[in-house]
């Protein structure tokens, strides 16, 4: 039996009920929304020898970056390397198997050959657009796309899918305009798509429009967070907005409900969490207990040395609930990840154990060693992955360890980087004052 997807493209061992179950499966990833695992589950119990079924639970389990997930991944992987599969599918299993051998560059690379052979193939393309946010690859972030995007009209299922995700590209590459524009029609034909919603998100982040941020984020918060795996990123978003208004009272309720009120311990969003406690704490609010609940949730994971990204928002949360002795696992974990053979072994050696060491320098007071120390990989910091609003954190650490260390000269030419691209910003003006109290009050 010939059975091919909505695109047109073929699927080795499949019949009309499993790829039924395989495209619902496609279609919640494709938005981040409800269970596309019991999708895919329910099509392998249809056909086991469904080739891209095994595929796309291999990547659902591989690109969250969860350590415990890994073995199935690996499992999937076994199941779909043996079975008889096309050219397009091989380069899936090829892929695959990169990203468990911890080559996440040469994993971006097949998915490439896949899209650029068949443009059509969304599931390569989300992947690949996936794999280029964590090596922090700005430029595929919208190329891989931009290349397939000839391919596909308005008719062709899933078409707010590209569109969502060259939105997020042209952000990353500081094409607003272009990126706000894609990301509020692809939100247009698909409301659930949070990806998109979260790309245009981006842009009013960057370009410090707090304001419209609010009442983009709240102007339908039920079609973004329903059900969805990416629902407490989003919210993150909408709390950085108020962050920087000096908002702290909207900021916490964010935090303490949709944020971290499940106490998730999914890493994408502990990552969240501590992202924000931290960018709180550098202002000097007070958080109360609970650093000591999220680093409790971190704890299982100081060891896990396999994404260094994750390892500088443990290392947040460990610093600022006092517990040094896990800052230390994660250095030990870190100097064994160094001596691999993966990609996060660059990761970690170029950027994440110089942030790590700056993070635990902060919580000891050693501000001289955080400006150091950030300074030193501040311009590579894209390449342990992260999007440009996830990285501002470290430039806010940066400034705040140089103002608590008397750098006033330093911390006002990082100020003054700020009112280029956020003026108005009430934060701004908060650290203007703090590095140069004249100035601000002119």
């Amino acid at each position: 039996m010939n059975i091919h997807d909505e695109r047109g493209l073929s699927l080795t061992g499949a019949d009309a009920r499993s790829a039924a179950h395989y495209a619902r499966a496609l279609r919640q990833f494709h938005c981040y929304i409800e269970d596309p695992v019991a999708s895919v589950d329910a099509a392998l119990s249809e056909r086991p020898d469904f080739v891209m079924a095994h595929v796309l639970k291999a990547w659902l389990h591989l690109l969250g970056t969860e350590p415990e997930a890994i073995p199935v991944a690996r499992a999937c992987h076994a199941s779909a390397a043996a079975l008889p599969s096309n050219a397009r599918e091989r380069g899936h299993v090829a892929a695959l198997a990169a990203v468990l051998d911890g080559h996440w560059r040469r994993a971006g690379r097949l998915l490439e050959d896949v899209s650029v052979a068949d443009p059509l193939d969304l599931l390569a393309l989300q992947a690949g657009h996936l794999i280029d946010f964590y090596v922090g690859n700005a430029r595929l972030l919208r190329d891989r796309i931009a290349r397939a995007l000839p391919a596909w009209s308005q008719a062709t299922p899933g078409y707010h899918v590209l569109l969502g995700m060259h939105a997020f590209g042209l952000e990353e590459c500081g094409d607003y305009a272009r990126a706000e524009a894609q990301g509020r029609t692809a939100v247009g034909i698909e409301p659930r798509d949070g990806w998109a919603q979260h790309a245009v998100a981006h842009v009013m982040e960057m370009q410090g429009r707090e304001r419209e941020g609010i009442a983009w984020m709240r102007a339908d918060p039920a079609a973004w967070s329903t059900d969805s795996f990416f629902r407490v990123h989003n919210w993150w978003h909408l709390a950085l907005y108020h962050l920087e208004l000096g908002e702290i009272d909207e900021v916490l309720a964010l935090y303490d409900g949709p944020i971290r009120g499940e106490r998730s311990t999914v890493i994408l969003d502990m990552i969240d969490a501590s992202a924000m406690l931290w960018r709180l704490q550098l202002r000097g609010i007070d958080v109360g207990t609970r650093w000591h609940s999220l680093a409790e949730d971190w704890q299982p994971l100081a060891a896990a040395g396999n994404y260094a990204f994750n390892d500088v928002h443990a290392t947040m949360a460990f610093v600022a609930a006092g517990r040094f002795d896990l800052v230390e696992t994660v250095l030990e974990t870190q100097r064994a990840a160094m001596a691999g053979a993966g990609d996060n072994a660059a990761f970690t050696r170029e950027v994440g154990q110089p942030l790590t060491r700056a993070i635990r320098a902060f919580g000891e007071r050693r501000y001289d060693e955080t400006v150091r120390l950030i300074r030193d990989v501040r311009e590579i910091a894209h390449r342990f992955g992260g999007s440009h609003a996830q990285r501002s954190v470290l430039d806010l650490t940066l400034i705040e360890a140089a103002l608590r260390d008397g750098q006033q000269a330093l911390a006002l030419a990082l100020c003054n980087e700020r009112v280029g691209t956020r003026p108005h910003s009430p934060l701004t003006r908060l650290l203007l004052q703090r590095a140069a109290p004249l100035r601000a009050a002119a």
